[in-house]
């Protein structure tokens, strides 16, 4: 660094994080950041990260909340692991993130907040910001509420209420330090609170006041930015992994020509899905806010025997009360697709913390033989995809199909670029045609074992629905044991012949190494960095992610058989490598698990390959 005043120096990359107590409006700080940030041109990742309590204890560690986001000139994949700048409102988010800042991050706090009530309920014993904690770092002391409070004296408003803009002034500060227009983000006001305009004028004037404030001080000395990523030619925006599921199932609602029917029951973290695809009744979109998981469920069923494109959404509670209707759908064959966005269980557990333990349940959680289609989701702007290709193989195979988000997906944000809804490919369900002479309800696709779908009201096509065992062909109730053991088997192949339709996997970094490091899921960004960098470090590691987990891709045994180690990683205690011992068992696999309710990091993964490859 240099010492000449406001020097901008230019960085590949850098990672930010937002913290104060759970009402200092952190998320929304960091959603604005982000959203200048996709105005900026750069790639990005995020990770909210808050408390499970409504209202957790105020100025207490448990009550932390807090927003990351990794920015960069480059392809970013991850939220980062540590930041390189920490905004800390009150004395317990320093104390709660003094392990995920690098050794010499700039940190800018409230100073205003650190008083010796504050500091002692964040279990400080002495004042971190004077008895040598932070040696090392570049602390920005800020009076935050009291600038905050001038900087909106001369409107009719109240302290309290002034106060509530104050992580606005924090926003001002990093707008200037990563020298960002604050423009954008004042029309955001003008938009979102056009029926208050003093909330507006207030948190427009508290803004600038932060930006002003980072501009007159002598502590930055330098500010920074970060140059447009190389991104291909396209319209592009600020996702949510939820946003981003609801606008693929849209996208496949239009490309199959069927209304969009869901009904869920709100449950952290999915809720998003379902209000984002309530505002869109102009595609044909209806939505229903059940009274309960099972209604919810029950009513996509009739909404798929109906004909529409039915959809619920959930999480890992609410998935074990789908399991009996899920049974039925696959008995009735009819199409379903069930968006788990998976959170810390067992029963509450950690609503707000992301796991990726609701494997076994989607595999194995039903009754009897119930095969149905599982996929996993692999980040935030592959929602989109994935969701859209949920609905495609749900459709044109008729049976039920689960796609596994997480949280950390849900809430986080990536730059997603906008396809166009013709470029995606068509959508062909099975519709059985009127006074069809050769109409048989389980007359199956000789490719696809898929039985016609037969619509209510069609001319021609009666026939009998219900969680009873069918005959095969005619539909009829049957209790034959050799009939039921040919449905059961042909349900089964139904679902193991949609690896003809799906794409192969595929294996990153070096082929000829004799490490292969597996994920699946939402963890794919943080593994793919972590390999990338060995690579370039010069180690030989192999590196393959599954997002098809029921049925697996047909090469999967081809990848498996070339490493001389497998080594499986997974938030959760081993259910992805449980099930490919199960699938594949001839191979040796080694297996990290982590499940704290937070994500792998970069350098933990590293250095658990490095002594793998080392052995």
């Amino acid at each position: 660094m240099t010492d000449s005043k406001n020097k901008v120096i230019e960085l590949e990359k850098a990672v930010i994080r937002f913290a104060g107590d759970s009402g200092d409006g952190m998320q929304l700080t960091g959603s604005l950041f982000s959203d200048s940030t996709a105005f900026a041109g750069n790639d990005f990742a995020t990770f909210p990260d808050y408390p499970s309590e409504i209202r957790a204890p105020q100025g207490t560690v448990s009550g932390v909340s807090g927003f990351q986001i990794h920015f960069g000139s480059n392809d970013i994949h991850t939220s980062g692991d540590q930041a390189d700048v920490l905004v800390a409102m009150n004395p317990a988010s320093l104390k709660a993130n003094k392990n995920w800042m690098t050794n010499d991050a700039v940190i800018i706090v409230d100073n205003d907040a650190f008083t010796e009530k504050n500091i002692i309920k964040a279990g400080y014993e002495n004042n971190p910001l004077t008895d040598g904690t932070l040696n090392g770092h570049l602390v920005v002391n800020a009076p935050i509420a009291t600038l905050t409070k001038a900087a909106v004296s001369e409107l009719d408003i109240d302290n309290k209420s002034a106060q509530k803009s104050k992580n606005m002034f924090a926003l001002g500060m990093i707008f200037y330090m990563f020298n960002r227009s604050y423009e954008k983000t004042f029309t955001f006001f003008e938009n979102k609170f056009k029926t208050k305009p003093l909330i507006v004028e207030s948190n427009k004037l508290v803004l600038k006041a932060g930006y002003n404030f980072a501009d007159t001080i002598e502590a930055f000395t330098n500010t920074f930015k970060i140059a447009p990523a190389k991104l291909n030619k396209g319209r592009y925006r600020n996702v949510t992994g939820n946003l981003a599921t609801a606008w693929g199932l849209l996208a496949a609602a239009e490309r199959s020509g069927l209304k969009l029917f869901i009904g869920s029951y709100p449950i952290t973290p999915a809720t998003e899905i379902l209000q984002e695809l309530a505002k869109h009744k102009q595609f044909s979109a209806v939505s229903f806010q059940a009274e309960d998981e099972i209604a919810g469920i029950v009513s996509t069923i009739g909404a798929s025997f109906a004909g529409a494109l039915p959809v619920t959404s959930t999480s890992g509670p609410g998935l074990s009360l789908k399991s009996e209707a899920l049974g039925l759908a696959v008995m009735t064959e009819l199409p379903l697709v069930v968006v788990n966005v998976q959170r810390g269980g067992p029963s509450t557990g950690l609503p707000t913390k992301s796991e990726q333990s609701d494997l076994y349940q989607a595999l194995f959680g039903r009754n009897g033989e119930a095969p149905l289609i599982v996929m996993a989701a692999s980040s935030s702007s592959d929602c989109f995809y994935s969701a859209f290709e949920a609905v495609k193989l749900s459709l044109e195979h008729m049976t039920p199909v689960i796609l596994l988000t997480d949280g950390s997906l849900a809430n986080g944000s990536e730059v997603f670029k906008i396809p166009k809804v013709n470029s995606l490919p068509k959508i062909k369900p099975p519709i059985a045609k009127a006074n069809d002479a050769d109409y048989k309800p389980y007359a199956r696709d000789s490719k696809k074992l898929s039985r016609p779908w037969a619509i209510p009201g069609t001319e021609g096509l009666r026939h009998r629905i219900g969680g009873l065992e069918k005959e095969n062909i005619s539909g009829n109730v049957s209790h034959n044991p050799e009939n039921h053991q040919l449905m059961s088997e042909l349900r089964q192949e139904k679902v193991e012949r949609v690896a003809d339709f799906i794409s192969s996997q595929t294996v990153e970094g070096d082929e000829n190494a004799d490490i292969l490091v597996v994920s699946w899921g939402g963890t794919y960004g943080v593994m793919l960095t972590a390999v990338e960098q060995l690579l370039k470090e010069g180690y030989s590691i192999a590196f393959t992610h599954f997002k098809h987990i029921m049925p697996f891709p047909k090469n999967t045994e081809d990848i498996l058989s070339k490493y001389k180690k497998i080594l499986v990683c997974e938030i959760n205690m081993g259910q992805f490598v449980n099930y490919l011992r199960m699938k594949f068992p001839k191979y040796d696999y080694g297996q990290y698990n982590k499940i704290q309710g937070l994500p792998f990091t970069v350098a933990e993964l590293k250095k658990e390959f490095i002594t793998l490859i080392n052995e």
